[in-house]
């Protein structure tokens, strides 16, 4: 046992830290429990409950901390159990799989790979907002986008359709109701055919629905956040993006760094380099990112750079005659976007046109040398 120096000189005896890992499953959790040293304490399985999993992680000393990987149960295990642990870490499952994935595999194996993962300091966590209202905003922000993705789907299986009998338009076709007769009178004269496009109709029309009426929750929810309405004051943000930003960022503390921010978004630039060769700059795979974010602030970028007379589109303009691809360009315009809400955030600052900018002296430098 470690030993730390006391007020009269003499050592004392450390605590030992407990590292808790968990593998949850609706029904059961597998907990394994090791020391600082790596060594297996202890294995348990109890009910995956809060009841049940708090008396099975009181009955281990503190410092204990718990890591588990994230999943739809994540978010409701960490604010429950966050009371009775000095620290929990939910953990990125593709990071843990690929340092892992050695060896057998099953439930208590499992666990204990994360509890020595954690121990080692390699798991990625991932962030948890501790409020209960703040989870339940950004739940909703997620589903507003899963069901404008829904809504896409139906659209694209509509006119996948239609092409089956060289009929070749797009969604502005059929949005609206009043006039779907005209397109359903150049399939062929099959009742078949016509009523299982009507059929698909029915599906697209509740999808838009449900995106209309979330839209509307999203929109009344936003407005109570003051953070968010002077996000809308951002060229190119609204209410959705805004809210967007706020849910899944839920505070600017969590970067120590604008980089840092970037490529959490999708929007930042990996170094890769090796031996003697050149220092290349990559943006990394949608894989590794946030992608709702990083849709969000290129879509944002996007209309700003339409919507011109404002310093985002000066900006790219600015990129454009300097040579840099347009591609490049609107991710700069991205990159300054993000740094200007973030600073706004974390300044408590309102949208100054002037200051945009500023936070990004070095993103034009570096653009051209970007890998497409």
């Amino acid at each position: 046992m470690c030993c730390q120096p006391r007020p009269d000189g003499k050592e004392a005896p450390m605590k030992r830290v407990h590292y808790i890992g968990a593998d949850t499953h609706c029904k059961e959790t597998e907990l394994a429990v090791v020391t600082q040293t790596g060594r297996l304490t202890k294995r348990e399985r109890c009910p995956t409950t809060i009841p049940a999993l708090r008396e099975a992680i009181e009955r281990v000393p503190r410092p204990r901390y718990l890591a588990f990987e994230e999943g739809p149960m994540a978010d409701w295990l960490y604010r429950n159990l966050l009371p009775f642990l000095d620290g929990i870490t939910v953990c990125e499952p593709r990071r843990n799989h690929l340092i892992a994935k050695d060896g057998d595999h099953d439930d208590p194996i499992d666990a204990e790979k994360v509890a020595q993962l954690l121990r080692g300091g390699y798991v990625k966590a991932v962030h948890h907002p501790e409020s209960f209202a703040r989870s339940v905003f950004k739940h909703h922000v997620g589903l507003y986008h899963d069901r404008v993705g829904h809504r896409r789907g139906e659209a694209n299986r509509i006119m996948g359709y239609l092409r089956r009998y060289g009929v070749f338009v797009q969604e502005r076709a059929f949005a609206d109701p009043a006039a779907r007769d005209k397109l359903l009178s150049r399939l062929p004269n099959h009742g078949i055919a016509r009523s299982d496009l009507v059929l698909l109709w029915a599906g697209y029309d509740l999808a838009v629905l449900q995106v209309e009426e979330m839209r509307k929750r999203l929109i009344r929810l936003a407005r109570r956040e003051p953070q968010i309405r002077r996000f809308m004051k951002v060229p190119g943000v609204k209410w959705v993006r805004a809210s967007t930003f706020f849910a899944y960022i839920d505070t600017p503390w969590r970067f120590k760094s604008k980089s840092a921010l970037w490529r959490y978004m999708g929007i930042g630039l990996e170094r890769r380099h090796s031996g003697e060769g050149p220092v290349r700059l990559r943006v990394p795979p949608s894989v590794y990112v946030n992608r709702v974010l990083k849709d969000m602030i290129l879509g944002a970028a996007k209309s700003a750079i339409a919507a011109g007379d404002n310093p985002f589109a000066e900006q790219h303009g600015r990129w454009i005659d300097q040579g840099v691809t347009p591609r490049n360009a609107r991710r700069n315009v991205a990159r300054s976007q993000a740094a200007v809400m973030w600073g706004m955030w974390k300044n408590g600052n309102v949208y100054r046109p002037e200051q945009v900018g500023k936070a990004l002296a070095d993103c034009a430098a570096r653009a051209p040398r970007e890998d497409r």
